[in-house]
């Protein structure tokens, strides 16, 4: 059956080849990325709409729903939600969250609800690109709520694991706040892409040199999160073809994911100061 996908982080890498790989398959699909030039090469190569959004501006995020929404008739299979990255230096964005923070899941978060009723309409699928390194991940819970903000303690490797436990916890908390969507949490595999090429962090030298020969390639990765977004929720997993919603998956295996995103109490906690960030309710 053909769905309509919207793929973020589509420009290049994993996502430009689940794109590719999905239009082969017969599905519409929509692509998003920061860079123009490489998001409208990506669509041009799928036969979709190109859509062009910096994560790091939720005013843009908002622009990218609104055009998707007007593109899709306000009705959309599965959002495929792969943008992310590790950064550099702590920096808060224009909107005054961590940046590290709302690119790999604040923008997400507000994402999935600006095209909730739309993937009502649909299939009701989300795919969270998530990471391994989501165990390393400390998001610490106080009266005022979860701190998200990361003043304390700042390393871009760090950034990136709470950003990334984040994603695997809003996933759990789609499947408490939003029962009539379904998503599911991959970690693709340490993947030989430009990943990391931009960050200060000690974990950009494992994407080059002879480190770089015992990653996964895009190829495998890109069409591992494809086969997830054109699979179907179900009670067990069977590989590529039903996934269980709001489980975790390493490649092409169930995963383990860390305690903490077991954890109800935080999955509630980071839910309600995602929501406070990008400013919608708590529910």
């Amino acid at each position: 059956m053909t769905r309509t996908i919207l793929v973020t982080g589509a420009s290049d890498g994993i996502g430009a080849v689940a794109a590719r790989r999905l239009a082969e398959d017969g599905h519409r699909v929509l692509v998003a990325g920061r860079d123009r030039t490489r998001t409208q090469h990506v669509a041009s190569d799928v036969g979709g709409d190109a859509f062009v959004a910096d994560l790091a501006r939720l005013g843009e995020v908002r622009a990218l729903a609104a055009d998707v929404l007007a593109a899709t008739d306000g009705r959309l299979d599965v959002l495929v939600s792969n943008a992310g990255g590790i950064l550099g230096r702590r920096a808060l964005t224009e909107d005054g969250n961590e940046a590290t923070m709302q690119v790999n899941h604040l923008a997400p978060f507000l994402l999935v609800h600006l095209l909730a009723d739309a993937l009502r309409e649909g299939a009701g699928l989300v795919v969270q690109t998530a990471s391994a390194a989501h165990h390393a991940g400390r998001i610490p819970v106080a009266a005022a709520g979860a701190d998200l903000s990361l003043r304390r303690g700042y390393s871009p490797a760090r950034a990136y694991a709470n950003a990334k436990l984040a994603n695997v916890l809003m996933v759990r908390g789609i499947a408490a706040h939003m029962p009539d969507l379904h998503a599911v949490a991959l970690h693709p595999g340490v993947v030989a892409t430009s990943f990391g090429s931009g960050s200060t962090s000690l974990l950009r030298l494992v994407y080059r040199g002879v480190a770089r020969r015992l990653l996964t390639t895009d190829e495998h990765a890109g069409e591992t999160l494809a086969m997830l977004a054109a699979g179907t929720p179900g009670a067990e997993w069977t590989p590529m073809t039903t996934w269980t919603s709001g489980g975790y998956y390493d490649g092409r295996r169930v995963g383990r994911a860390s305690r903490a995103s077991h954890d109800v109490a935080l999955i509630d906690a980071v839910w309600r100061a995602s929501a406070a960030a990008v400013g919608l309710p708590p529910r």
